[in-house]
């Protein structure tokens, strides 16, 4: 149990490094290992110097490099995606490497030519091979599986070194070199007038659906009916426990609202043909096979990484050999027979957790988690373009919602929210209890009241959170202490109250924005039978790779493409 509590707490410190991302305003981007501030932490030697180095294996491999001369090894040189063998090899070159006999995890250095050119180390050198190697997880996975070596240099420094905020964005964007929004990405201006929004309507939350109001809603077939009705009755309220594993499959589009009993039982008997024809590709991989299939081996050493340390403190998923550790296992790597250009990327297992959770269902949680990934899967994708799309729309929306605090977001270098980046990338999954999880997402998946609902529920935290770090004069990187110390001390149903409540704030503005009303969908035709007042337009559709220019816009029919805004005093 003390081991788990410590790679519990290590995942968490990992995790934190996903909020300390910049996305600076610069003409171009790229990664440059060799960048002045990256030398600073660089570790020169001359190859002559070194006695030994010891390999070790803590789910990586690491090295731990000895001088002759001195009494203590140098800091260690971490390879989380693999590299240390190269590395070696590439040593062998200059120096010759025996195992000690002693210790056979110790090689002992001699280097018969003593004039050989100091190697200058980097902590960061294996992500810019690795990268190249495979983007997606050195982008995703490398993000957030930063070294603890880095880690500790950026922040148990600042004492003895306090780096300006600029230099820490700096270096970090070019740690992660995918997620830099520049200026040629931005849409272009649409300018206007200063807006009055009003004032802002109070809403009241309600009791969840109960198993009496759920069943009230089907025809004697099965057959869902008053379905507008029904998820305005989910959006206010949620659902009951005991009703989330039937409704959970209709919100996510696994079941049609129009289907009845007996098409439901034959879909799911064909589903579960279809998944265990999946599993079964993997299951049969030989390992002699798997050797020569490397995104197969990487893909199955990430999962099982992640899977071991996913909502471990959860009943569902505590304690050793746990059968919901297994199912989660097998439906990610099912997962990636059924997209294998996706694969597996770091936080995918955050999202199927609570679904597993729910389902108590292999198939069943499977096939609702593919429809999740349908609308998750540009969060993920190698160019990470859903990602800056839904910060470009996030500093839109807070723009106008409150230009004054936007202003001093942008005086701290702050402007395009890099610290909401968890928040959008697994929703919100690790700054909520899980419970208040589950309720946050069947809300959600109503699509009501607008498009982008996920996007207020950012402002509506925002709002809470701008009075403190207004009067405490937060820079740089006390906004990013802040709102990670956020985590498990929100409360989802006063955040959605708010949301809601700035919905239809900004809904009754008569001069909108159109590059607001394209991002929350209410330039789309709305019913006036719509019970929320805020129109119900359909789940918005992943957005595709034909829909992305080769510049990284999104094109115009595209129901995510937005404008920057700026507002004139």
């Amino acid at each position: 149990s003390h081991q788990l509590l410590e790679t519990q707490q290590s995942y968490e410190t990992e995790w934190d490094m996903i909020n300390a991302v910049s996305f600076r305003k610069r003409p171009c981007s790229g990664f440059k290992p060799h960048h002045r501030h990256l030398l600073e932490w660089a570790l020169t030697f001359s190859v002559s110097e070194l006695r030994s180095i010891t390999v070790k294996e803590e789910g990586w491999t690491f090295l731990i490099c000895k001088l002759k001369e001195a009494s203590t090894p140098l800091p260690a040189l971490h390879f989380h995606q693999g590299g240390s063998r190269e590395f070696l090899e590439s040593l062998r070159r200059f120096a010759l490497l025996t195992e000690s006999p002693d210790d056979e995890m110790c090689l002992l250095v001699s280097t018969p030519n003593k004039a050989l050119s100091h190697v200058n180390i980097l902590p960061t050198v294996k992500l810019s091979s690795s990268f190249r190697k495979d983007p997606y997880v050195a982008t995703l996975g490398g993000f957030s599986k930063v070294t603890n070596y880095i880690f500790d240099a950026l922040r148990g420094s600042e004492e003895q070194h306090q780096r300006p905020p600029e230099e820490v964005a700096d270096l970090l964007g070019e740690v992660i070199p995918g997620l830099e929004i520049n200026q040629q990405e931005e849409p272009g201006f649409e300018v206007i007038t200063r807006i009055d929004l009003g004032t802002r309507p109070q809403v009241m939350r309600r009791e969840p659906v109960s198993v009496d109001n759920w069943t009230k809603h089907q025809d004697p077939e099965g057959r869902m009916i008053n379905i507008p009705h029904l998820k305005h009755t989910i959006f206010k309220g949620g659902l009951c426990h005991a009703m989330r594993k039937e409704a959970w499959k209709f919100l996510l589009g696994y079941f049609p609202w129009d289907s009845t009993l007996e098409e439901r039982k034959a879909l799911q008997r064909s589903k579960t043909d279809e998944y265990f024809r999946m599993k079964l590709q993997w299951k049969s991989v030989s390992e002699e096979q798997e050797r020569r299939n490397s995104r197969l081996r990487d893909y199955r050493s990430l999962i099982e990484k992640d899977v071991n340390r996913t909502d471990r403190t959860n009943r569902f998923y505590e304690g050793i050999d746990n059968p919901g550790l297994a199912l989660l296992h097998d439906i990610l790597m099912t997962y990636c027979m059924y997209d294998f250009d996706l694969g597996y990327v770091q936080g995918m297992s955050d999202l199927l957790s609570p679904i597993l959770y729910v389902m108590e269902n292999e198939v069943d949680a499977f096939w609702c988690f593919v429809s999740f990934m349908d609308q998750m899967h540009q969060n993920f994708e190698e160019q990470m373009q859903g990602m800056k799309t839904q910060l470009i729309q996030l500093s839109t929306l807070l723009r106008l919602l409150d230009l004054a605090f936007w202003n001093y977001l942008e005086s701290q270098d702050s402007g395009y929210l890099y610290f909401c980046f968890r928040w959008l990338l697994i929703r919100f999954k690790r700054e909520l209890s899980f419970q208040d999880v589950l309720r946050l997402w069947e809300v959600m998946w109503t699509s009501l009241p607008c498009l982008n609902f996920h996007l207020l529920v950012c402002c509506a935290i925002l709002d809470s959170e701008k009075q403190k770090i207004m009067e405490e004069n937060y820079g740089f990187n006390e906004i990013l202490k802040h709102i990670n110390e956020l985590s498990m001390k929100l409360d989802i149903e006063e955040i959605l109250q708010k949301a809601e409540g700035i919905c239809l704030q900004i809904k009754s503005c008569k001069d909108l924005p159109h590059s607001v009303s394209v991002i929350l969908g209410f330039d789309s035709n709305i019913s006036s039978s719509d019970p929320t007042g805020c129109g119900s337009p359909p789940a918005p559709r992943p957005i595709q790779r034909q829909d992305v220019c080769s510049n990284g816009h999104l094109r115009k029919n595209s129901s995510h493409n937005s404008c920057k805004v700026a507002f004139i005093s």
